[in-house]
């Protein structure tokens, strides 16, 4: 009952925060309970980041869905996260695109989000082992891309990885202090807005920082 009253109080707060009610419905398709160690299932729809061990957390909700609809998604894109983590915004993002590429370089997370994503009948999700270079070039190009930790800069790396119109939602900024930043990709110029501050994990890789001494 008191998970039943938390979640409505979540989706309260979604309607007046959130204009796009296809983003509204598939965050509350998704049970975010499943995504969260056992010890913080009471606090699965708090309004702030959970850890999920390995230094690594689940945002909070309510960014999750800020970030998600920046990506101006409508049910045909190819999209690439880059950090999968829980598999919570992976999930969410599976039910409004066609298909979901989806990087971590920690195998555990990547193990248990594949296993809470099988259970929940999430298809459309591909989890790939993150590398060094950021992506998955592969896949490539995608019509949005969502990085769900913090880098120094918009990497180009990534940018080259969208189709021309394509979107990129990311946190940009120090160590300790960043903004979401959304880039439009364009011919000549590339369209950036900012959507606000926020505190992410930081971004390992080449166009990020090192594994050690990042600053």
């Amino acid at each position: 009952m008191w998970l039943e009253r938390a979640r409505d109080a979540f989706l309260a707060q979604l309607n007046r925060e959130i204009s796009d009610k296809r983003v509204i419905e598939a965050i509350m398709q998704v049970p975010r309970e499943r995504f969260v160690p056992v010890d913080l299932y009471s606090a699965a729809y708090d309004d702030r980041p959970l850890t999920i061990g390995y230094g690594q957390t689940i945002s909070q909700p309510l960014i999750v869905a800020l970030m998600t609809q920046a990506l101006g998604l409508h049910g045909e894109e190819r999209v690439l996260e880059i950090g999968t983590g829980s598999g919570y915004q992976t999930a969410i993002l599976s039910l409004l695109a066609k298909h979901v590429v989806s990087t971590e370089r920690i195998s555990q997370l990547r193990e248990s989000a594949h296993h809470v994503q099988d259970e929940l009948g999430y298809r459309n999700i591909y989890l790939v082992e993150a590398g060094k270079k950021l992506g998955w070039e592969e896949g490539s190009p995608y019509d949005a891309i969502i990085v769900t930790a913090a880098a120094p800069r918009v990497p180009d790396s990534l940018l080259k990885q969208l189709v021309i119109g394509g979107r990129l939602v990311m946190p940009v900024g120090s160590r300790w202090e960043q903004e979401l930043v959304k880039v439009t990709k364009e011919i000549e110029k590339d369209k950036i807005e900012y959507l606000g501050g926020c505190r992410f994990v930081p971004l390992i890789g080449e166009d990020a920082w090192p594994e050690r001494g990042f600053s």
